[in-house]
């Protein structure tokens, strides 16, 4: 049997002018990740990691502190998050404006955005604002459409999924594709895609064995590689 681990990027900086890169926490989070597979043996014949800084960083780190044993990683651009930035840029005022409860939501977050509630506040709004951009019901030229994203990550994954006896691969990746990935091994709806995307925390694994055209699920979200002090969601 062959493997494929999906590792999350470490923590980035979402609430920044700058948004695509890793905090400070999620340098040291991306280290726990290769020191951990170092240490159980693991040994990837192939690297991967999508196009965002977040995930390319997260990947470099994790390698270097494996002792650089890792293959040279590639970049696979099908494993780019979805464009979270474009849905509150570009989706988030439109549904605002025709959705007086999710106004309610984005108000509250409003006053929420520099206390300690900012977290929670942001999630109440995400989750609407996500559901509609996947069922189709809010769209904009400018943000890629759930069918594409959907597209582009199963393609992603039945590759990864199809190689030869033997593979031990590592994707370094976002929670949305994680939690599309693990909906799609499981057959399940594409509303449990996000609510699975909700509970990726940052660095975290999630491992698949696949072989003679089976894909089965082996662990979602490990974070026993790192201490609680290294923990983080968002």
């Amino acid at each position: 049997m062959s493997q494929l681990l999906l590792i999350r990027h470490g923590q980035a900086t979402p609430f920044e002018t700058e948004t695509d890169r890793l905090s400070a926490l999620g340098e040291a989070q991306a280290h726990a990740v290769g020191q951990a597979l170092a240490a159980e043996g693991l040994r990837p014949t192939h690297l991967w990691h999508g196009p965002l800084v977040r995930q390319r960083r997260s990947a470099e780190l994790a390698a270097e502190a494996a002792g650089r044993l890792w293959p040279p990683a590639v970049l696979d651009p099908r494993l780019a998050e979805y464009d979270g930035d474009g849905l509150v840029r570009h989706l988030w005022p439109v549904l605002a404006a025709r959705d007086l409860a999710f106004a309610a939501l984005a108000a509250n977050f409003g006053a929420q955005r520099a206390g300690p509630e900012r977290n929670r506040a942001f999630q109440q709004v995400l989750e609407p604002l996500a559901a509609a951009w996947q069922a189709g019901t809010l769209t904009h030229t400018e943000v890629e459409p759930w069918a594409t994203f959907r597209a582009r990550v199963r393609a992603a994954f039945a590759e990864g999924t199809a190689m030869p006896s033997g593979s031990v691969a590592l994707a370094f990746t976002s929670g949305g594709v994680i939690g599309l990935a693990v909906a799609l091994a499981l057959d399940a709806p594409d509303a449990a895609a996000l609510r699975l995307n909700w509970r990726v925390q940052n660095a975290s694994l999630t491992r698949f064995t696949f072989g003679r055209g089976r894909v089965s699920l082996d662990s979602f979200n490990e974070t026993h590689h790192m201490p609680p002090e290294l923990r983080s969601w968002r």
